[in-house]
């Protein structure tokens, strides 16, 4: 499920960009690692909200359909606003209040937060920092979360915080022309900011404020897809890839230049790929393997990083194969339930540690006796985590395991559990062909170039938008790609983003 979708990363060059401004700002006077600590890196901050993004994650609401949105709505605006935080030429955002549902855990609840019956709490706060550090801190804390594991970084904060100079001008981040943004897909914070002031508009106002705009930069864009789709023919052609994915909507030109880098890699040394046949490519911000098996390479990684990569490629395919072993002694063990990995929004899982979390499931099933029929569970499916405590049965129809719960309490679970996931399996696959109908009809009924969701978007609301679209019948859609999401936007590449639950 999705939180866009990739949480919170940021390009390279908008670090060192701000990094050196700063440095100049104060004269010189302090070592260029303040800035970088107090924006993070991506990784940096992914990790340290990582608590937060177990507590609030909307995958844990499934059966409370109003929290689950409420929470992937939040989680896209405190994303937003962390990514400005670390991106040139923004402003000061604007401060930005949030609501979540907060699940249960062992730290301590401050006294004015709501506790729900359903286990979860009601948590509120208003984003008003300047930069990636304090605001992490400010979640974590308003959240009555743990920042222990941030303490490294805290005390680097504490070493490195120059004291401010009598008479020097705090740093102010320069104005970045608009072609920054068409290029590495980042959002112009100008742009977002006009956006901002219309507020929840109805569907067709905002088409009519914003047809001509998507089609102008969509017509300029029709170059640019067209490279895209040719460098990725070549590419998957010239290599034996079975496919080449991104983890994030970055723009058509940021792609194609994705595109371009491997493909001079490829020239200069043919030699180094020869182990990518097979495999599916997916580029995003770390380079390595996913739980599914597919290659991931790192966007801010150099030629020689893919390249040694690429070198250790076998060993990963190795493990990968340990993996798929554990799965199905799980599964024999199991009364053949499947053992799958769902891809998340954010952070995909290292094969490590997805071959780790299988390990040990597997080890403490194996002296357990379960009296469990062969067969009894096939055609079921599950996923295991970490971070849960209780089994939990996902209203799509899979198990959500914890590793380290009750063996014997795990067997009664499932067999209690086994009919009911039948049925909401059952449902799944009739929502699924049901919206993959809809969204077939919508298109072909609309003219659209092409018509898609974010994977926040389930079946059961993007049915309805699909059904409400073809209603409204607007003449301002033809010929556009449009996707549906949770809020109006124009993309760089003229791409139209609606809300599913827009207003007539």
């Amino acid at each position: 499920m999705p939180m866009e979708r990739n949480l919170i990363s940021a390009a390279s060059s908008v670090m060192y960009g701000t990094t050196f401004l700063g440095y100049m700002r104060f004269g010189g006077r302090f070592s260029l690692q303040i800035v970088q600590k107090r924006n993070l890196t991506g990784a940096d901050t992914i990790n340290a909200l990582r608590p937060f993004y177990f507590a609030v994650h909307p995958d844990f609401f499934g059966q409370h359909p109003k929290e689950r949105e409420v929470n992937e709505n939040s989680l896209k605006r405190l994303n937003g606003y962390l990514e400005n935080l670390q991106k040139p030429g923004v402003r000061s955002p604007q401060p930005t209040n949030l609501i979540f549902y907060v699940r249960n855990t062992k730290e301590r609840t401050d006294s004015n937060e709501s506790l729900q019956g359903s286990g979860f709490r009601t948590v509120s706060f208003t984003l008003q920092s300047k930069d990636v550090l304090t605001t992490v801190l400010d979640v974590l804390k308003s959240c009555s979360l743990s920042v222990e594991h941030m303490q490294e970084l805290l005390k680097a904060e504490t070493r490195h915080t120059p004291s401010q100079q009598p008479g020097t001008s705090f740093y102010r981040p320069i104005k970045w022309d608009k072609t920054y943004y068409t290029f590495t897909g980042f959002r112009d914070p100008e742009q977002e900011l006009e956006q901002a002031k219309r507020v929840d508009p109805t569907l067709s106002l905002w088409l009519r404020n914003n047809e001509q705009e998507a089609t102008k930069k969509q017509n300029a864009s029709v170059s640019r897809r067209e490279e895209l789709n040719r460098l990725k023919r070549e590419l998957i052609q010239k290599l034996g890839l079975l496919d080449i994915r991104w983890q994030r909507k970055w723009g058509v030109a940021h792609k194609c230049c994705q595109l371009q880098s491997l493909s001079r890699l490829f020239t200069q040394s043919p030699e180094a790929l020869h182990n990518l046949r097979g495999y599916i490519i997916v580029f995003t911000d770390q380079s390595g393997m996913n739980a599914s098996g597919h290659v991931m390479l790192g966007t801010m990684d150099v030629h020689h990083q893919w390249t040694q990569f690429f070198e250790r490629l076998p060993s990963y395919c190795r493990l990968f194969q340990q993996s798929d072993w554990l799965k199905e002694r799980i599964s024999n063990l199991l009364g053949e339930i499947q053992v799958i990995h769902i891809e998340r929004l954010g952070p995909a899982l290292p094969l490590e540690e997805h071959y780790n979390t299988l390990n040990t499931f597997h080890k403490r099933l194996m002296p357990k006796r379960l009296s469990l029929h062969p067969r009894s569970l096939q055609g079921l499916s599950m996923t295991l985590e970490n971070d849960r405590s209780t089994p939990f049965l996902h209203e799509m129809g899979h198990f959500i395991i914890p590793t380290m719960c009750d063996i014997l309490l795990l067997q009664n679970f499932l067999q209690s559990q086994a009919q009911e996931a039948r049925r909401r399996i059952q449902h799944k696959d009739q929502l699924e062909a049901e919206e993959e109908n809809i969204i077939s009809s919508c298109r072909q009924d609309l003219s659209l170039r092409s018509l898609s969701k974010e994977p926040s978007v389930s079946s059961s609301q993007m049915i309805p938008c699909c059904r409400r679209l073809m209603e409204e019948k607007s003449p301002q859609m033809q010929g556009l790609h449009l996707c549906v999401s949770h809020f109006y936007s124009v993309m760089q590449d003229g791409d139209l983003f609606i809300p599913w639950d827009w207003k007539g």
